[in-house]
């Protein structure tokens, strides 16, 4: 998101110093932007000439947007890594612990809500401040404590922290790059599937080098510290950041986009597909080694899943903004989701490494859902408040996943039902995903008669 967040055209306009370049206004094709200038609701005059008003050169901002969107995944895939020395050392209870893996999607969903409103009244550069220093202290402060509810409250303020910029790096790229949303997109989504593979496969190292997983968690705080020194010069740089609206519109909440069905369509894609994640990445393994295979090459099976993304969150964004819909990339995340699953119930063992790699592919839907959240908006105060609306209603479906595949198992002693369970979850998948890749927009649905 800018530094600052401009209403709807229709109602507002900005009053403050925007980041976006008037050399990215255009895209590819030295065509306009799509979202620019297709009827109602089109980006207003404010926004489409922010770039004349800031100094910033391109790889500056989009080296902030980078290195904001490699710290949103680590505290979490760091601890993934050390969970059972931390449940040994601390003495959490199989209760406690179980919270703690739930701990992320709740925390997503819940900040992730407050943060286009927080952007609006205080400014994005500044909340993008605060999220950075929020996910330091919480990394930091979790491995000085040996109190558990101490433990738990730092590492959700850290979640805090990566939910809120979960929510705002959307608006920003969508403001800052309005004709190259796919490029920007692809860069911050390949940074965000860095800042998850390298912690799972560091930290364990990391720890056994300096002496446990104390250090090595806290590591991961550094990356952080780095990312909030260029947005401090962005904030230094910038003017007022508040929005002010014209004659005394209210201004879009949250909770107005459940008015639109896109945006609803969007939500349950994005929920779906993480759903499918945190499930794979909460049972995979113990699917695996209950098929007959040893807890190292389950592990080492596991860990690709993360390492397939990374092809694809470069290069599904930029291939959904070219596309006239985004159709056909719903289909080919949807068919390998299917071959997958069918794999695991029909030869877990014998096609292991084949199955974990449609899984992979299927999770390219996550890099198409963040970029349809530009796609399907005009205006950065929608974009943003569709980012919050989509991923704090996705997080919140999305944790009854790992539950759901837990309770199906105790219940049937074994995952012929838990892997039905995500097959059948694909066709509305797919179907939701099919709905929010045509070519419209959330604004349209919210302002009918502007």
């Amino acid at each position: 998101m800018s530094s600052d967040s401009a209403p709807p055209p229709s109602s507002s306009s900005t009053h403050s110093n925007s980041l976006t370049l008037p050399s990215l206004t255009r895209s590819a094709s030295g065509q306009a932007d799509e979202s620019a200038g297709h009827g109602r609701g089109s980006v207003d005059r404010g926004q489409r000439s922010a770039g004349l008003r800031t100094g910033w050169p391109a790889w500056f901002l989009l080296g902030a947007v980078v290195l904001l969107a490699f710290n949103l995944r680590t505290a979490v895939a760091s601890m993934g890594a050390v969970l059972g020395e931390v449940r040994v050392d601390l003495h959490l209870s199989p209760v406690v612990a179980g919270l703690l893996t739930t701990l992320p999607v709740l925390c997503f969903a819940a900040f992730g809500a407050v943060a286009a409103g927080l952007a609006r009244r205080f400014g994005s550069s500044r909340v993008v401040v605060a999220a950075l220093l929020t996910i330091v202290v919480g990394q930091a402060v979790r491995v000085m404590v040996s109190s558990i509810p101490v433990f738990l409250l730092a590492t959700g303020l850290a979640l805090a922290g990566m939910a809120i910029g979960n929510v705002l790096i959307p608006a920003f790229v969508k403001e800052t790059f309005p004709g190259r949303v796919g490029l920007a997109t692809a860069a911050y989504t390949t940074s965000m599937a860095v800042g998850t593979t390298l912690p799972a496969a560091l930290t364990v190292p990391i720890a056994e080098v300096l002496g446990g997983w104390r250090p090595g968690l806290g590591v991961w705080a550094v990356p952080a510290v780095v990312a909030v020194l260029p947005w401090l010069l962005l904030l230094r740089g910038s003017r007022s950041e508040r929005t002010i609206t014209r004659g005394g519109a209210r201004p879009l909440a949250l909770w107005d986009l459940s008015r639109s069905p896109l945006a609803w369509s969007l939500a349950v894609y994005f929920g779906l597909q993480s759903l499918q994640a945190y499930a794979a990445f909460g049972w995979l393994a113990q699917i695996f080694r209950d098929a007959g295979v040893d807890a190292a090459h389950a592990g080492l099976l596991l860990s690709i899943l993360p390492v397939v993304g990374i092809p694809l969150s470069l290069a599904f964004p930029a291939i959904a903004a070219r596309l006239p819909d985004q159709r056909p990339l719903v289909v080919a995340c949807g068919v390998p989701y299917v071959v997958g699953y069918v794999g695991l119930l029909l030869a877990p063992r014998a096609g292991a490494l084949i199955w974990v790699v449609m899984l992979g592919l299927g999770g390219g839907a996550f890099p198409l859902a963040l970029t349809m959240i530009g796609l399907r908006s005009r205006a950065h105060d929608v974009t943003a408040r569709l980012s919050g609306f989509t991923q704090s209603v996705g997080y919140l479906l999305a944790a009854t996943g790992p539950l759901a595949m837990g309770a199906l198992f105790g219940v049937t002693g074994g995952w012929t039902v838990p892997i039905g369970f995500l097959l059948a979850l694909v066709a509305p998948l797919m179907a939701t995903g099919l709905f929010a890749a045509r070519r419209r927009y959330v604004d349209d649905e919210l302002h009918p008669s502007a």
